[in-house]
C-alpha cells in the first residue's frame, strides 16, 4: 500500500484484525466504524481455537500468549442415564484447543492496534457508494466519509457485502444456537463431573449441547460457556427467515420454553442445573445462517469475516477463519504493487476455503443437530465412525483450515 485511506466496517474481532493487517501493510490512515458502544467488551460467549491454528497465527503476530485462555484437551460425550447424575459417557474426541472469552480478546485485539488508527464506537454505515478510485460511506450522523479502501468486517448482515454482491445473503441454516455462561463456582456438585480441561457434549435427539471454561470478560478468572444446539419448533422456524429481523438478545418465550423442555426430557440433572442457573442476562440466541460471498474482494471493497462466508460455530472456526483472513489480507497487499492485484490475490486465496467452511457447516450440522444418531446406543467405535462421516470428507478441517504461505 502507499498511504491509502482505509475504513474497516465493523470493529468486532475481525474488525480489529483487519486494521491491523492493513495498518502493517503500509495504508496512510485507518479508520474502524463501529455502531455499537463499549458495551462490546461485555460479551462473555466464548470461542475456541485449534492449537496449531494458533501456532500460525501466533507466528504471524495476531495472537499471543499474553492475551488470557483456558487449555482444553478432549471432548467426552454423554447421554442421560438414570444411574449418573452427571450422564453415562460414551466415549471421547480429541479437542486440542485454546479457549477464550469473546471480549476479553476483543478487548487484548483492541489494544494492540496502534494509536494512529481511528477508533469510533457507536458510529454505524448507513449506506456504501462504491466508485472507480474508492468508496463513500454514508454514517449514522448524517455525514459521508471518502476511502480509498473499504473493508466489510460487518457479519452476517454486511452492508459492504450488499454494495459488493447484494446476491451474496445469508439463509438460516435452519437451527439455532442457545448461549449462555455460568460463573465456575455455581457450577452443582459432583464438582468431578466437569473436567477443567473437557469441552463436554450432551447429546440428545435432535440437537447437542457443548460446554467448556473459558476465561471471564475481563480476562480474569473462569467461568462455563455452553452452547446448546436445536431446531426451533416448525411454526417458528420462519421467524428466522430473514436475518435482518433477528437480534441475539431477544429469546421469545416460546422458544425459551422449547428448550425447557427439551433439557428437562433428555438431559443429565447435573447439566440441567448447568443450565438452569444460567442467569437470564447471561444468555443469547444465534440462528445458524450460511452464506458464502462468491468473491471477497471487488473494485475498492474487500470482505473479511463473516461478511465474507459464515462459519457456523459447530465447525470451530469463526474467529480463527476471520483472523486468517485478515492475514491473508495483509500478505496479499505487501506482495502486490497495485491495490486491484493485491485483493484479487487475496480474494482467490480466501474465497475457496470461505466456501470449504460453509460446507464443513453443513455437514456438521446435519450429523449433530438435524439428523442426529441414537446416541444412547454408541460407544466408542461406532462415536469415531460417525465423526469421520460427519466431517464429510473434509479431513482436518474441523477447528480451521490451515493458513497459507501465500
Amino acid at each position: 500500500m502507499r498511504g491509502e485511506r482505509v475504513a474497516l466496517v465493523g470493529g468486532s474481532i475481525a474488525g480489529c484484525a483487519g486494521a491491523l493487517a492493513v495498518t502493517r501493510a503500509g495504508a496512510g490512515e485507518v479508520v474502524v466504524f463501529e455502531r455499537a458502544g463499549e458495551r462490546l467488551a461485555d460479551q462473555g460467549v466464548g470461542l475456541a481455537v485449534h492449537a496449531d491454528r494458533y501456532a500460525e497465527l501466533a507466528a504471524a503476530g495476531y495472537l499471543d500468549g499474553a492475551m488470557p485462555w483456558v487449555r482444553l484437551t478432549r471432548r467426552p460425550w454423554v447421554v442421560r442415564d438414570g444411574e449418573r447424575r452427571a450422564g453415562r459417557e460414551i466415549g471421547e474426541l480429541p479437542f486440542p484447543f485454546r479457549s477464550y472469552s469473546w471480549g476479553s480478546l476483543w478487548r487484548e485485539l483492541r489494544g494492540r492496534l496502534p494509536q494512529s488508527v481511528d477508533f469510533r464506537l457507536g458510529v454505524g454505515v448507513t449506506a456504501v457508494e462504491p466508485a472507480a478510485d474508492g468508496a463513500r460511506l454514508r454514517l449514522s450522523d448524517g455525514t459521508e466519509e471518502r476511502f480509498d479502501l473499504v473493508i466489510g468486517a460487518d457479519g452476517y448482515r454486511s452492508r459492504v457485502r450488499a454494495a459488493l454482491d447484494p446476491t451474496a445473503v445469508a439463509e438460516f441454516g435452519g437451527f439455532l444456537a442457545w448461549r449462555g455462561t455460568l460463573p465456575v463456582a455455581e457450577l452443582p456438585e459432583p464438582a468431578g463431573a466437569f473436567a477443567e480441561t473437557d469441552a463436554t457434549s450432551v447429546g440428545f435427539p435432535g440437537g447437542h449441547l457443548i460446554a467448556y471454561r473459558i476465561p471471564g470478560r475481563d480476562g480474569t478468572g473462569t467461568v462455563v460457556n455452553w452452547v446448546f444446539y436445536s431446531a426451533p419448533p416448525a411454526a417458528a422456524a420462519q421467524r428466522f427467515a430473514d436475518p435482518a429481523s433477528t437480534h441475539p438478545k431477544a429469546i421469545p418465550e416460546d422458544l425459551v420454553q422449547h428448550q425447557r423442555e427439551l433439557v428437562e426430557r433428555h438431559f443429565p440433572p447435573f447439566w440441567q442445573e448447568v443450565i438452569g442457573r444460567t442467569a437470564d442476562a447471561e444468555r443469547l440466541l444465534q440462528p445458524m445462517y450460511d452464506m458464502s460471498a462468491p468473491r471477497f474482494a471487488g473494485g475498492r471493497l474487500a470482505l473479511l469475516g463473516d461478511a465474507a462466508s459464515i462459519a457456523r460455530p459447530t465447525t470451530g472456526s469463526g474467529a480463527v477463519k476471520a483472523l486468517q483472513d485478515a492475514v491473508a489480507l495483509e500478505r496479499a497487499l505487501r506482495a502486490h504493487q497495485e491495490l486491484p492485484a493485491a485483493l484479487a490475490a487475496y480474494s482467490a486465496d480466501r474465497a475457496p476455503l470461505g466456501r470449504a467452511t460453509v460446507q464443513l457447516g453443513r455437514s456438521l450440522g446435519q450429523a449433530m443437530v438435524l439428523g442426529t444418531p441414537e446416541w444412547a446406543g454408541m460407544d466408542q467405535a461406532a462415536l469415531d465412525a460417525w465423526w469421520r462421516e460427519a466431517e464429510g470428507g473434509h479431513g482436518s478441517a474441523f477447528g480451521g483450515h490451515r493458513l497459507g504461505r501465500s
